[in-house]
């Protein structure tokens, strides 16, 4: 389990990947050592799984967000997520419950990228039915580090 000396590392990092751990260990108040060999612990346990660039979507060319719920025959269920899955725009595939089977963020760069996404990939065969949301604005987009106690 997590300590607050880990997640204050993990705090550190969140804001700014790229932060040494010198800097870390100056700000959690803790050695360079101690620092250093948390982050191994947390990488080596899978809980820092990696670490990237966050673009802006819409300056990289990505105009449009969408929420897409699938209905998938029955059976294809892990066949179809995976096809799904390969296609660029495609930020996120979800197995939920509910009223589908399947929910997909996705990313388009206009009307017509999300229509040939629509056509092409949404519409494949065993795709039963999809129902596409169209985001207006996003007011959040980034998790919360820890669960609340």
């Amino acid at each position: 389990m997590l300590d607050n000396t880990d997640r204050n590392i993990i705090q550190v990092l969140e804001k700014d990947a790229r932060t040494s751990l010198r800097r870390i260990a100056e700000e959690v108040g803790v050695s360079l050592g101690t620092v250093s060999n948390r982050v191994k612990k947390l990488e080596e346990a899978g809980i820092i799984k990696e670490y990237r660039v966050i673009l802006d979507a819409d300056k990289v060319g990505w105009g449009l967000n969408v929420v897409i719920g699938l209905r998938i025959q029955k059976g294809r269920l892990i066949e179809i997520q995976e096809k799904i899955a390969r296609d660029p725009r495609v930020y996120g595939v979800y197995d939920v419950t509910g009223d589908f089977d399947s929910m997909i963020i996705a990313r388009a760069r206009d009307r017509s990228d999300l229509d040939d996404l629509s056509k092409n990939v949404l519409s494949m065969d065993g795709v039963a039915r999809s129902v596409t949301h169209l985001v207006l604005n996003t007011v959040k987009e980034k998790p919360t580090s820890f669960p609340s106690e």
